[in-house]
């Protein structure tokens, strides 16, 4: 399947995660918990057959292991703190500050990895973030818990950057299964020891609570974070990023139409999102050949 095509149904994917979490009674380590543990016995099944079929040159080199390691547990940081952020800021404006991770994977990428975005994506992210900004512009809440909830979803953008960055590396050595496995593994069990150091339960919740546990599994985490794997190889971590600022867009749409959360989007949004479209079609044409050092980044 094409790589855009999978770019694409991967946004199309996490736009209801935001939410959909905010049907959820069970506190944020274990939304972040679950669905990154069901999804396990699908993906391992996917990560063995990938295995066996892997060359020499599909192994990966020396420190993927800990490289996968670390991406679990930003993973698992990131989950945790923009999940966090639902329960104290609306979903425009978490999903607001955590779309700011393209402008953190801008910088990281480019000093870790020497990969620079083109003359076209810069103007794309520029839009974009310009645009997601927009959307959550009018919804900005002058409270203290709202200012918490905001910290939090800054946080998970720092978080989710690295996480990517770190995809990007390991991904042009790796098979798209055999590397989310252990990152989904390493998150799910950062986040079941975060559970029993804070004592917070894993279990023991109703029935709406694991409905949504089991769509953050089968739709985001399976489809999306898992097709946004896959397009590291063929994308730079920032286009992936920018072509990830649609969740925003589609997420205010939904939060819109549920009777259940009915939030407008203001004008301001309806405008950002144009923005943020616009911006995401400059950062796919744009694809320029990456030089030598930005080619096959070394996962070892």
């Amino acid at each position: 399947m094409s790589p855009v095509v999978v770019l694409v149904l991967a946004v199309l994917a996490v736009t209801y995660a935001a939410p959909v979490i905010r049907f959820a009674t069970a506190p944020a380590i274990a939304i972040a918990f679950w669905r990154l543990a069901l999804v396990l016995p699908v993906t391992l099944t996917l990560a063995w057959r990938e295995r066996a079929r892997a060359g020499p040159a599909e192994r990966g080199g020396r420190g993927t292991v800990a490289l996968m390691a670390l991406a679990g547990v930003l993973l698992a940081l990131h989950f945790w703190t923009w999940i966090a952020s639902l329960h104290f800021t609306t979903v425009a404006s978490s999903v607001l500050l955590v779309s700011l991770k393209p402008l953190f994977v801008w910088a990281i990428a480019a000093l870790w990895l020497g990969e620079h975005p083109g003359p076209r994506e810069r103007w794309g992210i520029i839009l974009a973030v310009l645009g997601a900004t927009l959307i959550g512009v009018g919804d900005a809440r002058l409270s203290v818990g709202a200012l918490g909830g905001d910290l939090l979803a800054v946080a998970g953008a720092v978080t989710a950057a690295g996480y990517y960055v770190i995809g990007r590396r390991v991904r042009q050595s790796v098979g798209v299964w055999r590397y989310v496995t252990p990152v989904y593994a390493t998150a799910a069990i950062a986040l079941g020891l975060a559970a029993v150091a804070a004592r917070t339960p894993l279990v023991g919740f109703g029935t709406r609570d694991w409905a949504v546990f089991t769509a953050l599994a089968a739709g985001p985490m399976l489809v999306g974070h898992t097709g946004m794997n896959y397009a590291l190889k063929h994308f730079r971590a920032t286009t992936v990023n920018v072509a990830g600022l649609g969740e925003p867009v589609g997420a205010t749409i939904i939060a819109w139409l549920l009777p259940a959360i009915h939030e407008v989007p203001s004008p301001s949004a309806i405008a950002g999102g144009v923005l943020v479209l616009a911006g995401i079609v400059l950062a796919l044409r744009d694809r320029r050949r990456p030089t030598a050092r930005e080619g096959a980044p070394d996962a070892g």
